[in-house]
């Protein structure tokens, strides 16, 4: 169960980073809560897409499942990590709607879905491991624009370069422990 929640946490800080942008232009209550939902609901559906996608799969890759996992993770890890070190889409935000707020969800999930994937290779109950992954964004994502309104956009980039190497680590993890 470990390995759920560092995977939750390293999923979440894309949001986190989001969310920070977003508290830099309005740190409101009513935002991080907002953030805090769109993000922790998409952040627990998209694993388990990947994680039913997985299942389906699995027979087809078989014994090579491991290192299928660990190229998204590490894909995913180095793609954050990418992002880390460039400027993000918050700068190009003007107003914080319910629709950008859908796009941003999406947009920040959609790595997870191919996350998802590795569950199919954890020892875990998928159900509780995407509703960990869940509530960990939840609680990043409202963290993030509280964060942001106070510290400004410092952290951002920080948490994306921590979020992709951790992601690489656990798939470098999946792939030794079945080699």
């Amino acid at each position: 169960m470990i390995e759920v929640m560092i995977l939750a946490v390293a999923l979440s800080m894309d949001a986190f980073a989001v969310s920070i942008g977003l508290g830099t232009k309005e740190g409101s209550p009513k935002l991080a809560l907002k953030a805090g939902l769109f993000f922790g609901i998409f952040q627990a559906l998209m694993p388990f897409i990947g994680y039913l996608g997985g299942k389906g799969i699995l027979g087809w890759i078989g014994e090579y499942a491991h290192w299928v996992a660990f190229g998204l993770l590490a894909f995913i890890g180095a793609k954050m990590i990418y992002e880390g070190l460039h400027e993000g889409i918050e700068q190009e935000i003007t107003a914080i709607t319910h629709k950008m707020m859908l796009v941003l969800a999406i947009a920040t999930s959609i790595d997870a879905m191919a996350a998802g994937f590795s569950l199919t290779l954890l020892d875990v109950n998928p159900y509780i491991a995407c509703l960990i992954i869940g509530i960990t964004t939840f609680a990043f994502g409202w963290a993030g624009v509280l964060i942001g309104k106070k510290s400004g956009t410092w952290l951002e980039n920080k948490a994306e370069i921590f979020g992709g190497t951790v992601l690489i680590l656990v798939g470098a993890k999946i792939l030794l422990q079945h080699s």
